[in-house]
């Protein structure tokens, strides 16, 4: 049973019903069949798209919702609840909208946000190679200047949406040291550009997260996000500000789907002449997961809220993403108790929620760097935050929106550096 938070708004639940409403009509028909062929459900994507969910926090004179980061968790946790690969689909595509709304000039956000908004692009963002990992000062992908172009090379892997997305956010290194990293738009029908093949997973059915690949890929310069060298900011604050919350409401919303499924399965089954819910150890069991989930929804929320007020949350964003994985980790160990055997089989979904809520773990940094950079809050050693950096860009209805519909023609966002080391 979902229970409302006093985060939410009237304006919200009608969001909650309709995005919940859609995704029972929709996409659960699907989930067999996604469950069985394990391919990218391109179709699929393209029709949560073209519902103008992707825009949710891209504002209205770019064609969007201008609703906000808090309607963008209800957006994911719904659609996750019912499909987590199709939540991972809406999430990946929002992440790739950060990247242009913050250090994207006006002309780039003129051609780019309205597309997004109508479901008619799928961005992404790929900062991740094989041989670094989540060291992104670590990359090798490079971006030579030749021209008026930019000629790219080399590889980006766990890229989410690689195999439906249209616009690739991609952070390669144009020089030496943290300095040394640019971000640019690459569109997927550039020569030069291809992907690899995709491989099976264990979770996630129907969604990609592949590898990228640049093969002296020559992208114009006007395709470049910002100045040469904003490309360390580009993907730190894409990552904290979009990504841990996104991942957050995905694995919120898988969360739910686990306390539904193992309610049901509890009234619904029978031991020594009683329903399995009647029982103290198994009543037990579900009243921890109830509780586990309300905790993480009231984490995923307070956080999603503090950055539509354009306040100060970099921990609280960090610690939502490693609560939300780490309750949902737990009440799938305890569905799993309560399911028995039963939840060993594929058609009782559990065991496919299970699944899912494990792929939260990696992106935007696992739980134990989450702890690390918590500790660093505690101890007074935090280097600054991104949410307060960029605050003035994440109210909803601020008046940095007013402005980006005046500014000059090719007149960029200011820079947005790294914080100090």
């Amino acid at each position: 049973m979902y229970l409302p938070t006093y985060f939410e708004s009237p304006e919200h639940d009608r969001l909650r019903a309709e995005v919940r409403q859609f995704a029972e009509e929709h996409i659960a028909p699907r989930i067999g069949q996604m469950e069985a062929s394990r391919a990218v459900e391109n179709e699929l994507a393209r029709l949560v798209a073209r519902q103008g969910w992707i825009g949710v926090t891209i504002g209205p004179e770019f064609g969007g919702m201008g609703l906000g980061h808090l309607a963008k968790t209800i957006i994911i946790e719904e659609l996750s609840c019912v499909s987590g690969a199709m939540g991972a689909m809406a999430q990946a595509s929002q992440l790739g909208v950060a990247k242009i709304l913050h250090f994207g000039n006006y002309e780039q956000k003129r051609q780019w946000l309205p597309a997004i908004a109508a479901g008619d692009c799928l961005p992404t963002i790929a900062v991740t190679e094989p041989e670094s990992g989540g060291h992104v000062l670590g990359m090798s992908a490079t971006a030579r200047r030749d021209g008026d172009d930019y000629v790219l090379n080399g590889r980006k892997v766990f890229v989410g949406n690689s195999h439906v997305g249209d616009l690739h956010g991609v952070v390669v290194r144009t020089g030496e040291g943290s300095r040394g990293l640019t971000a640019f738009l690459v569109e997927s029908t550039r020569p030069g550009f291809s992907l690899g093949p995709l491989q099976e997973t264990m979770g996630l059915h129907g969604f990609s997260f592949g590898e990228l690949i640049f093969d002296n890929c020559r992208v114009p310069a006007e395709n470049r996000l910002g100045d040469e060298g904003d490309g360390l900011a580009v993907a730190y604050s894409s990552s904290i500000l979009y990504g841990r919350p996104n991942l957050t409401a995905v694995s919120l919303g898988v969360h739910q789907a686990l306390v539904n499924a193992t309610t049901r399965f509890a009234r619904e089954h029978t031991r020594y002449g009683a329903a399995l819910a009647m029982m103290p150890t198994i009543k037990q069991k579900l009243g921890q997961m109830q509780s586990q989930l309300m905790t993480a929804r009231v984490l995923a929320y307070h956080a999603a809220a503090m950055l539509d007020q354009g306040l100060p949350c970099d921990a609280e964003l960090m610690s939502a993403k490693l609560e939300n994985y780490e309750l949902s980790q737990a009440s799938a160990k305890l569905a799993m108790e309560i399911h028995g055997a039963y939840g060993l089989i594929a058609d009782r979904q559990v065991e496919r929620y299970v699944r899912d809520a494990h792929h939260m773990y990696a992106p935007a940094g696992t739980s134990d760097i989450q702890r690390l950079r918590l500790a660093e809050f505690a101890l007074g050693e935090a280097k600054g935050q991104w949410s307060q950096q960029l605050a003035t860009e994440l109210g909803v209805g601020n008046a940095a929106r007013d402005r980006a519909l005046s500014a000059p023609a090719g007149e960029s966002v200011p820079a947005v550096r790294p914080p100090a080391a």
